[in-house]
Parts: C-alpha cells; structure tokens; sequence
C-alpha cells in the first residue's frame, strides 16, 4: 500500500470538509456527542463520506475529532474509533474509484487549559491523546491529523503522543486568530519552528475564519517552512439568518481563494466548518492534476519560545549567563532553599536588560538537578516569552527539560567524545532544537584552531547519522583565559572565524577570556567587539554590563543591523559613557523592583502574596485593593488588549493576583471583616458544547477583578442556567460556545433568559461567535476576549 508520504508534495492532495454540521442536518440531537454516530449510524457517517469521495476528496477524516478518554470509557472509546476508520474505509470501498484514497485518524484539542495556564498537567494530555493514537493505529488509520489546535503546547502533547505510539504520518493544522496567532500567542514562525523540531510531516492551519483571512498566515509560513503546507478553511463565518446558520463565502467564491492558495505554495487543502462536498468538488474541479509548488530547504537556525523565534546567522543573539549558580552565593542559596522567584527575577532582569535568550543553569551538586531544571524552565516560561537554553551536562536533565518545554529549544551542550555525542544526539532529534557543540573531546581541548575545526567537522558529520541538518548545530570554539594562556584569544577567535566560514554557526562564553584577572570588563567587552567582527552567532553574556552592550549597540548600529539606530538611540537614553546599567556589574541583578503592582505584573506569585502581606502592615486591605491589584490587572489587561501582552502573561498575572488576594483574606479574617464581592455572575458552555477554555479564562479574571462567579461547567441544560441565575440573584449571565453546532442552544438559552429574567444582562463569546450574530440572537454584549467580559461586567457592576 502506498504511504501518503510518497505523494505529498508532488501531487495536490485534498482533504473533506465539515462533518458536525452534516451529522447534524442528519439528524443528531446536540445533546448527543457525534462521535457515537459512528457506532449508532454508520449508514450516515458512512454516506457523508462518500459524499466526500465522489466529490474529489482523497484524504477522508475519520469522525474522531473528540474522541479521548476525558469523554468516553476506554471500551467506548475502541469501539468508536474502530468503528471510526471502518465506515471511511467501507466508503472507499464502496466508492469503487481508481484512485489514491487515505483515512486520517483526526484528533481535537481536548478543551483543557494546561499547566501553568490551567490545571491540566502536560504529562496527562501526553496519555490522553496516546490513547486515541494507539487504537487509531491498531483499527488501520494511514496517518494522523491533530487539527484545530490552538494551544502550542497542546499540540507539542499531541505530536508526541503521535510519534510516540505510532508509525503513521502526523500531519498538524493549527487554529490561527485574526491577529494571525495562537489563541496562546505563538506566531506561524514559533509554531513552524517547533513542530519541524517535532519532525511533523505537514503543517498548516484550519477553522477560524475564511480563505482570504488564511492567505498572510500562509505566507508567512511559506517563507520559514521546509515542510508542506496543509490549508483547510471554513467557508467564511457564520451568519445567523431566519433561525439557521449558514456561512458568509459560497462555493465558488471558496473555489477562487483556494485556487489561490494553491498557487501560492500549499500542498494539500480542504475545508473545515461549513463547508460541504459541494465546496470540496469546487476545489478538486479547478485543482485535479494541479502539481504543488516544490517545497524549498529554508535552512533557518532558529529556537523559539511558546510566542516568537529567534534566529542566528545575522544579528548576533545576546544570551544572558546569569541564571548560573557559578560563583554566585545568594543563588546557590537560592537552588538550595527552592526560591524559584529569585531565579525568575533574575530572568526578568535580563529580560528588561535586552536578553534575546536566557541561559538555564541550575547545576549544583547538593540538589536534584532534572526536579530543579525542570521547575526553572516550566516556571520561567509562565513570566517571561524568551527562548531559553538549557544548559546542562545530565543528559536525564535534558530531557526532561526539553520535552516539557514549550517551544523549540536551545540546549547546551554536546562535545566531541563518542559517548556525549551518543547521549545527546537521540535527545535532539526526538525533540528538536539547536545543540551547542563545544570544540573537545577524549583528548581535550586542542590549543590551536585546526584541532578545534577539526572536532567542529566531527560533530557536524556524526550529527547528520542522526538526522540532525547543520543548521541544528552551534559552534562554540570556547574562550580559554588568557590570564594562563597569552595565545588562547587569538586560538579562539581564529576558530571562531574558520568555523563561521564553513557555514556553521557559533557561541562564546564571552566572559571566560578575563577569568583571573582585574577589571574584566575591560577584557570581556575589547574581546566581545573581536568576536563580533569574526562572525560570532551568539554571545553569553551579562546584559546588565553596561560595558558589553555598549559594545553590541554600537556594533549593531555600525553593521546596519539597527535600523534607523532606534535601539542605540533608545540605549543612549538610559545610560552615559561613563555609567552603567548596574551600580555594580558584578552583583546580582534581579529587574527592576516595583513592589507588589509590579509582582503581579510579572507574574511572581509568591512574591506578590509576600508583599502583599508587607505592605498590609501600612495600607488597609481596600486601599491595597484599589492601588495596587486592580491598577495591576488593568495594565496586563490593556496589554493584552493592545496586543503587547499575551494569553498566557494575562492568567499567569492573575494567578499572581490571586496569591495577594489571599493574603488580604487572611488579613481581613484576622480583622473579623469579609472582602465585599462585587455582583454575581453566572457562566457555562451551552448545552452539546463540551469545550470550556474560554469560559474558564473569563472566570479567573472575573474572580480576581472581585466578581461573585458561579461557574456551570459545560455541555449545560439552558433551564439549568436560569434556575441558578435565580437562585444567586445573578446581574449577568455569561455563555460560551465553540462549535458551529451549538450556537442554536446558545440562542435557545438567550431567548428563555430574556423571557424568564427580563433584567439579567447576557454575555456571550466564542470562535463561532460574531457581534452580528449576538445581536440577532438577542445578547446584550458579544465578547471578543476574556478582557472585554470583564470590562462589561464592571460596566454593569458600576451601576448597581
């Protein structure tokens, strides 16, 4: 049989369009999950298949979009999927085309929020999803498609789980929002980045919106991706009209933006929501022996964190050191007391400082190095949206910090003994990232340049056995002090600058060239501009040295990487020649420290309880309140708002709220007083709908802004809704929905709210939802974002 891999790529494929909409015209009750429809009407799920098949569609999706253990029983759960890939294959069968035909075993999100955004723990979607995978292997799935995925770490757990406990292709659609981001912040770069690390072997975006808003997604992964490119668009968005919902783009006008796309470089395209066989036959009729656009090697050397990349081969990327443990005793004290928010101020500083990149050592013989790492790495990228390297020589650490980070990371290092190269290499290939080679091996560190070249050739080789591209690898030829060795900068810089000849990128410890001697600075930032004009990819350094970047402003201004010199004329405005950033270079720099507005902001949780708790001791618990809390979620908020701040800094912020709320709770208890709640609220996902991200985003910024939250859950009865709404004597009531198919329940419960309780405000919000289609289904506010649920919800609070 032949491996759709074979064909994708040189021949257009196309996949179905929507299923939930058919099942439902069909019949299904909302009350009802449609994947049992597999097991209960298999002449229906069966028939829409071949609908599909006669319509031109190659690529069937098996009707498993929801299918995991978090819905059905483990022996529900086979018997729908086995059931699943039957009745596509018995469509095939019965299709009786000459063709190439292939089921996709087709995976949702699971409606969860992970760690640290949710409750949910990484590890548990990792055997969630691994379940669905297994049983769509063993019943004959010919490869996997995780689609609809709007979380990059969700969709890290999924790809895992596939490549896990799989060998089928795994194919990864994500939902992209009209920013052209994850609903998490990740750009079509950052998500390029890590599932291409993942070894993914076709990526693209599905749902949300229409074609035409899908072409400057698809054009920007055009120009970073190396892999092909999958487009599966709804017909446009929903328009509610005569008490049925149909979509704003027909068949033929969905037809030309798919043309379109083709030409511009996908490789296989289809429909999602609202589209019908009649838009998939559109397709196929204008694209049937259309041959794709070869997909180009793009040979970026790039890592990324769960929002943005960061790439090397231009500009050098600054790398702050100063998350090491090295000669530095109030953070050793720190790994020993397990003061993880000191270790994340000191990221942040570096961060305000312009870090592009954060070095990760916790190394200390004392302490369980893998528990530490990993704590750091997940708890850093809770407060800051830098990449991070993971720097570390356990390769048990390693891993387990690489395969919980969100992103694609850097890892340093490997080196050039056989056993090393064997421990690290399977690490990166499996997870992906860029891998510091450090220039030594079984007999040490050559004290000249060819030796040092020689083992950079030795790493680079033994890394293509692995599968791992040059591009993967940086060089770094090591800075030797020169306080031992008058020869060991010229060594290092004449290696630095054969190797960045041989096409390969590098890195310097740029500070161990001074180790020993006085004023290093002087040393450090002379050596530093040396190695600039070498080549050098990436330098680790202290950004709070007003020394170092002085030398890379000015560098970057001199080279024309500063255009317009905004960030040299931003620099020149915070320092002078003859100041520094720091009062002290050397001591340890932790950001700026805005007391408990500032914690919250940053998202330090216990930090934020214990100056709340300080700060208690001079204010009342409604002053700290209204000057210090609330101004401090407004400002994450209208970040958030603006763009500036993204999903995962807004709930981490909150929880941070949280902590100092807390405290204000215990102050007040010992007082004998209760905090006033502001006006109840009621919030579910409609019945039939069983996704409740959202709603749970709207209710942990709803709680912390004060309000009195009663929250339903999901898949909610709309008379269930209004008899809690009575029963808390609620102001608003606030519905969410997901899916195209619920929308009618959500309209359903507006109506009967507006009947029952004619002075109830109703808000309501979704990816299905438009502020058309909330006025004409009667909602008093649509909300795009969690912040503007909030915003509402104060309106109506303030006239109370």
């Amino acid at each position: 049989m032949i491996n759709i891999l074979d064909v994708l790529g040189k021949e257009m494929l196309f996949f179905d369009g929507g299923m939930g909409t058919l099942i439902q015209k069909s019949g299904l009750d909302t009350s009802v999950l449609p994947e049992r429809w597999n097991v209960k009407r298999p002449d229906v799920i069966q028939q829409i298949h071949l609908d599909y098949l006669m319509s031109g569609t190659n690529i069937l999706t098996a009707n498993t979009f929801g299918a995991n253990v978090l819905k059905y029983s483990e022996d529900e759960l086979e018997e729908i999927i086995k059931s699943a890939v039957f009745n596509a294959k018995k469509a095939i069968e019965m299709c009786n085309q000459d063709k190439l035909h292939f089921v996709a075993l087709d995976i949702g999100p699971l409606g969860k929020l992970l760690k640290p955004l949710g409750t949910f723990d990484f590890e548990d979607a990792v055997s969630v999803f691994a379940k669905t995978v297994v049983l769509g292997q063993k019943y004959g799935a010919d490869l996997i498609l995780i689609e609809t995925m709007n979380d990059l770490y969700e969709t890290k757990a999924a790809v895992l789980a596939a490549k896990e406990n799989s060998t089928l292709p795994v194919f990864v659609t994500n939902a992209y929002d009209k920013n052209g981001k994850l609903m998490t912040g990740a750009t079509p770069e950052a998500v390029c980045a890590t599932l291409e690390g993942l070894k993914v072997d076709a990526i693209g975006m599905n749902c949300s919106f229409g074609p035409q808003d899908m072409i400057p997604i698809l054009e920007k992964l055009i120009k970073v991706s190396s892999t092909p490119i999958i487009v599966n668009p709804n017909a446009g968005l929903p328009v509610f009209k005569d008490g049925k919902t149909s979509y704003d783009i027909d068949k033929t006008q969905f037809g030309e933006y798919m043309e379109r796309i083709a030409n511009s470089g996908a490789s296989v395209v289809g429909g999602c929501c609202g589209t019908t066989p009649e838009y998939i036959k559109e397709i196929t009729k204008r694209l049937t022996g259309f041959v794709p656009k070869p997909v180009t090697k793009k040979n970026l050397s790039v890592i990324s964190s769960y929002t943005h990349t960061v790439n090397f081969g231009k500009q050098c990327v600054i790398i702050g050191e100063r998350i090491n443990p090295t000669g530095k005793k109030v953070f050793k004290e720190a790994l020993r007391n397990n003061d993880i928010d000191y270790i994340l101020k000191v990221g942040l500083g570096q961060e305000e400082e312009g870090a592009h990149v954060l070095d990760v050592n916790v190394g200390l013989p004392e302490i369980d190095e893998a528990d530490m790492l990993s704590k750091v790495v997940f708890s850093l990228q809770s407060v800051t949206d830098l990449p991070l390297q993971i720097d570390t020589s356990d390769a048990v650490a390693m891993e387990r910090a690489m395969r919980l980070y969100n992103g694609k990371p850097m890892v340093n290092s490997v080196n050039g003994k056989k056993e090393c190269m064997e421990a690290i290499f399977p690490l990166i290939k499996k997870y992906g990232g860029l891998v510091v080679a450090l220039t030594l091996d079984e007999s040490g560190i050559p004290d000249n340049p060819e030796g040092r070249c020689e083992i950079a050739r030795k790493i680079v080789e033994t890394a293509k056995e692995y599968g791992i591209e040059s591009k993967d690898i940086i060089v770094d030829p090591l800075a030797m002090t020169i306080s031992t060795d008058h020869n060991a900068a010229k060594v290092t810089l004449d290696s630095l600058e054969r190797i960045t000849k041989m096409g390969i990128n590098t890195s310097l410890g740029v500070s161990n060239i001074s180790f020993g001697l006085p004023a290093r600075e002087i040393i450090n930032s002379t050596f530093f501009a040396m190695a600039l004009t070498k080549g050098l990819s990436g330098a680790i350094i202290n950004p709070h040295s007003a020394e170092m970047m002085k030398v890379y402003k000015s560098y970057c201004a001199l080279s024309g990487f500063d255009e317009n010199y905004s960030e040299y004329i931003d620099f020149s405005k915070r320092i002078t020649v003859s100041s520094s950033l720091d009062k002290n270079a050397n001591s340890i720099q932790t950001g700026n420290e805005e007391g408990l507005k500032g914690a919250i902001i940053k998202g330090l949780k216990e930090s934020a309880y214990n100056l709340s708790k300080e700060v208690l001791k001079t204010m009342s618990p409604l002053d700290v309140i209204n000057t210090q809390i609330v101004p401090a979620l407004d400002a994450v908020g209208k970040g958030f708002e603006e763009k500036t701040v993204f999903l995962p800094q807004l709930l981490i912020s909150a929880e941070s709220a949280k902590s100092a709320f807390d405290a204000i709770k215990e102050k007040m208890s010992e007082l004998g007083n209760t905090q006033t709640k502001k006006c109840p609220v009621v919030i579910a996902t409609v019945k039939g709908d069983i996704h409740d991200i959202g709603k749970n985003i709207v209710k942990a910024l709803l709680e912390n802004y004060g309000f009195d939250v009663s929250d339903l859950g999901k898949d909610v009865e709309p008379m269930d809704i209004i008899e809690e709404a009575k029963k808390k004597k609620a102001l608003i009531i606030g519905l969410s929905a997901l899916m195209t198919t619920t929308v009618p329940a959500m309209e359903e419960t507006v109506k009967l709210a507006k009947k029952l309780l004619p002075g109830v405000k109703i808000m309501v919000g979704g990816a299905v939802l438009t502020k058309e289609y909330a006025d004409r289904m009667g909602a008093d506010m649509y909300c795009k974002d969690a912040m503007e649920a909030v915003r509402y919800a104060e309106d109506i609070n303030s006239q109370i």
